[in-house]
């Protein structure tokens, strides 16, 4: 600048015609996350394509600069990208909350990919693998780390109970007589809640129905009754109660329970691996939330490529190379 003398330099990507100087690109990376991208190109009145390859060119990078730590104990989640059932695949390290990397899709090759950018020698350091029952996660982790402990998450498990419970419940609004339809119906709250987390109300509600001979009832004792299970500590115990919970679910004659009975049976080890490493996903819902909040902030991505883009630049906390 010939008034103070600042020496102002264009960015890599920048054309000759270009006005975008480092101080702007740093402003616009600064902005991008908190504001959806075309927020930021009409405040700097820049064209849209120029405030995604800024982004692009940070993203890249900041993967490139930031520094990889020993990973010892790695997440696995997936998190809905629109309607259909299409997700991406999220990679954190659990000891230090951190987002590691995002692909595309939930089969085996959004697994091989990520540890295609691992490689094979930080792949042999995770000592400790948190993730859902999902078979694709579970044959690349195989393939790709085959001495880490395999912990399936505790909140996947909760959640596919509750579902199993909630669908004993709806067979009985389509099944039973009317005037026993009305006593469960709009009741799905009070069956899938914590009952320290009721009201006095709620609380007198669930006691009247408990007071009932409904297959309801049987499913929520057997829910309860599963909560004992996260207090074991050895895992010999713990194998002995999962064994009688199975015998009572599979004699329950309620079939959503016995589905789920046997599909403990199956993934019997990485649930008694819980007693021993006491690890869960559920301290990245808040991440996953974030991420989601980026999607609905620009209205949807049509380019998922894009969506990637934004994730890593919101969420991974990589360092401005600006």
């Amino acid at each position: 600048c010939p008034h103070c003398g600042v020496r102002v330099e264009r960015v890599p990507w920048a054309p000759k015609s270009s006005r975008v100087t480092v101080a702007l690109a740093k402003a616009v990376a600064l902005l991008a996350k908190k504001l959806s991208w075309k927020e930021v190109a009409e405040h700097f009145q820049l064209n849209w394509k120029t405030v995604a390859q800024i982004i692009h060119w940070v993203v890249a990078q900041g993967l490139r600069l930031r520094r990889r730590k020993p990973l010892h104990v790695l997440g696995i989640d997936e998190v809905s990208r629109k309607k259909g059932h299409t997700y991406f695949t999220l990679f954190y390290d659990l000891e230090r909350g951190e987002l590691l990397w995002v692909s595309d899709g939930r089969t085996e090759s959004a697994g091989d990919l990520f540890f295609a950018w691992l490689g094979k020698r930080r792949s042999h350091t995770i000592q400790a693998v948190c993730l859902d029952m999902w078979t694709p996660y579970l044959a690349s982790v195989a393939r790709h780390a085959p001495q880490a402990l395999t912990v399936f998450d505790r909140f996947h498990l909760v959640r596919h109970l509750n579902e199993a419970v909630d669908e004993v419940r709806r067979q009985m609004v389509r099944d039973l007589p009317e005037e026993e339809r009305r006593a469960v119906k709009n009741t799905r709250y009070l069956w899938l809640t914590n009952p320290w987390n009721l009201t006095e109300a709620q609380r007198t509600s669930l006691s009247t129905l408990l007071t009932k001979n409904l297959p309801i009832v049987k499913a929520y004792m057997l829910k309860e009754a599963f909560q004992k299970f996260w207090d074991y500590l050895s895992p010999g115990w713990a194998e002995k109660w999962l064994k009688q919970w199975f015998w009572w679910a599979t004699h329950s004659r309620l079939t959503p329970l016995r589905d789920f009975a046997h599909l403990l049976r199956r993934h019997e080890k990485g649930i008694l691996a819980w007693t021993k490493l006491r690890i869960s996903n559920g301290a990245l819902e808040g991440m996953n939330h974030k991420i989601k909040l980026i999607g609905r902030r620009a209205y949807g991505f049509r380019n998922p490529y894009n969506y990637v883009i934004a994730i890593f630049h919101g969420c991974a906390d990589l360092p401005l190379p600006l």
